[in-house]
C-alpha cells in the first residue's frame, strides 16, 4: 500500500519524477498526527560517556486509520538521530508498538542490523538496544573548541576516497601543496592506507624547518584519532581493523617524531575551515564528494559529539528509492548528494558513457558538457539541486545553522553554480522565513586549495 503522506515536490525533480522528499513526507505526518491529537514519543539517544540526546515527535493515535504509519516515520526520524547525533543506547517513552517495532528493526532486517553493527559495535563497542521508559532521562551533552592553532610549523592533511592531499604550513601560510589520487576503498592490506599517509607527511615535511604538528581529516568516525568507522577502510576485513587500522595514526604519529598529532571527521574539518574564512560561528559544511561528508561548528564556535554522518541520513521516503551499496537502506544521502547520484543520473539524462567509466571520470564527463551547454547535464544539475534544496530543509529540523559552506567536486563549475541556486529556490519556496537568514557560501579559489589544510594543520596544540 502506498505511503498516504508521500508529497509530490513543488519543485520537481527533473530526471527523477518518483522522488518523495523526507521533508515533505515527515512535514504532512506531523501536521496530520498534530490534528488527530496524537500522542508524542520522546526518544533519548545515549553515548557510552553518558551523553544523551533527547528528541519528541508526534504520532497517530492507535485509534486512527493510518496509524500503522507512525512505527515506519519513528524508525526513520531514529535513523536520522543515529547518523546525525550518534549513540547505541534508544530510550523511548511512547506506544508499545513503537518500541517492539524498533527492537524488531534493528534484530531482524538487514539496515537495522548494518546499523547496529556498524554504530553500535563498531563506534561504540557494544549493539544498539531500545530500553522502554515511561520517562526519558534529562538531555546531557557537552561542546568543545575545536583547532584554529595557526603558530608554527604545521601539516595538514586530508584523505578522500579518490585523492589524499597534504600542505605544509608556517604560521597559517601554505609553503607547499599536494594532491595524490589514491584508491582506499577496495585495498585490503592497510599497508596501502598506511605508506600513503606517510608518503604525503614526509613530503610536506621536506618543506619545513621542523614539523611542530600534524593534523588530518579523513572520512570515518574517529575518537582521539582512533578510527571506528569509515568508508576508506572498507575493504580491509574486520580482524585487521582491529589491529592495524585503529592504532593506525598513533603509528604514523611515532614515525613522524611523535609531534602534537590529531585526526577528525573530514565533516568537521570542513565546517571548521569555513568558520574560520568567514569568521562566523553556527556553520554546517557539507562536501559532495565521492560520498558526502558534513560536519557542524555550533553557533558558540564549537563541535559536539555528534557523528554527522549525512551520507546514511534517510533524504527520501520512498519505498523504491535508489540504495546505497554499502547500508542496503534506501533514500538516503550518498545517493542524491555525490558523484553517485551523478553517475546514477547518466542514463536518465540521455547522456551515454563507458560503462567502465570511474565515478570521478563520468563526473569530469557531465561538467565537460556543462561547459558547452548541453541540456542533458543541465538537468543533472536541476534534479541535483532540487535534491540539495529539500535535503537541507529537512536538516534545517536537525540543525541550527545560519552559514552552509557547500563544496566538494559536484559543485565545481556552471553545474554547481546551477545546483546551489535552484537549492535556494526550494528553501525559499518551503521554508521562506528560514531561508531568509541562512547564509550560502561557496569557497573562494584560496579556500579551495588551501583552506581544508590550513584547518585540518591547525588542529593540534602545542
Amino acid at each position: 500500500m502506498r505511503n498516504p503522506f508521500l508529497k509530490a515536490p513543488t519543485h520537481a525533480a527533473s530526471l527523477d519524477p518518483d522522488f518523495r522528499p523526507a521533508f515533505l513526507a515527515a512535514k504532512a505526518f506531523e501536521a496530520e498526527a498534530v490534528s488527530s491529537a496524537g500522542p508524542m514519543v520522546e526518544l533519548g539517544l545515549e553515548q557510552p560517556d553518558g551523553t544523551l540526546f533527547v528528541h519528541a515527535m508526534r504520532v497517530l493515535p492507535a485509534q486512527h486509520p493510518r496509524a500503522a504509519y507512525s512505527p515506519v516515520f519513528v524508525e526513520r526520524f531514529v535513523k536520522f538521530l543515529l547518523w546525525s547525533r550518534g549513540g547505541f543506547r534508544i530510550h523511548v517513552a511512547g506506544p508499545g508498538t513503537i518500541v517492539s517495532h524498533l527492537r524488531a528493526h534493528f534484530a531482524d532486517t538487514a539496515v537495522g542490523r548494518f546499523d547496529s553493527g556498524m554504530i553500535g559495535e563498531q563506534i561504540y563497542g557494544r549493539p544498539i538496544e531500545v530500553v522502554a521508559t515511561s520517562r526519558v532521562p534529562a538531555a546531557k551533552s557537552s561542546t568543545q573548541p575545536l583547532g584554529r592553532h595557526l603558530n608554527g610549523n604545521r601539516i595538514g592533511f586530508d584523505l578522500g576516497g579518490s585523492d589524499r592531499k597534504v600542505a605544509a604550513v608556517i604560521d597559517g601560510k601554505v609553503v607547499f601543496s599536494e594532491e595524490t589520487v589514491w584508491d582506499p576503498y577496495h585495498q585490503k592490506d592497510p599497508a596501502y592506507h598506511k605508506n600513503g599517509i606517510l608518503d604525503s607527511l614526509r613530503k610536506a615535511a621536506a618543506h619545513l624547518p621542523q614539523v611542530d604538528a600534524i593534523g588530518g581529516s579523513a572520512a570515518g568516525v574517529y575518537v582521539n584519532s582512533e578510527p571506528r568507522a569509515g568508508s576508506l577502510f572498507r575493504g580491509i576485513p574486520r580482524e585487521l581493523f582491529d589491529t592495524h587500522v585503529k592504532p593506525m595514526f598513533r603509528q604514523v604519529q611515532a614515525e613522524m617524531g611523535g609531534v602534537p598529532f590529531e585526526v577528525v571527521n573530514d565533516g568537521e574539518v570542513t565546517a571548521l575551515a569555513g568558520a574560520m574564512s568567514l569568521q562566523e560561528d553556527a556553520v554546517l559544511g557539507i562536501a559532495l564528494g565521492t560520498s558526502t561528508a558534513a560536519g557542524y561548528v555550533t553557533p558558540a564556535g564549537t563541535i559536539t559529539t555528534w557523528l554527522n554522518e549525512l551520507a546514511f541520513v534517510p533524504v527520501d521516503y520512498r519505498e523504491d528509492a535508489p540504495s546505497d551499496e554499502w547500508s542496503g537502506d534506501r533514500g538516503c544521502g550518498v545517493q542524491y548528494l555525490s558523484q553517485q547520484a551523478v553517475g546514477r543520473l547518466v542514463e536518465p539524462a540521455g547522456i551515454t558513457l563507458d560503462a567502465a567509466m570511474s565515478l570521478p571520470e563520468k563526473l569530469v564527463a557531465v561538467q565537460e558538457l556543462m561547459k558547452k551547454g548541453d541540456p542533458r547535464a543541465t538537468a543533472i544539475y536541476q534534479t541535483l539541486g532540487v535534491y540539495l534544496g529539500y535535503a537541507l530543509a529537512h536538516f534545517l529540523s536537525f540543525y541550527d545553522f545560519r552559514n552552509l559552506l557547500v563544496l566538494g567536486r559536484v559543485t565545481s563549475g556552471k553545474g554547481g553554480d546551477l545546483m546551489l541556486e535552484i537549492a535556494q529556490q526550494v528553501l525559499k519556496t518551503e521554508l521562506p522565513d528560514r531561508a531568509s537568514t541562512i547564509s550560502f557560501v561557496t569557497p573562494d579559489e584560496q579556500m579551495k586549495r588551501h583552506g581544508q589544510a590550513i584547518a585540518a594543520a591547525s588542529l593540534p596544540a602545542f
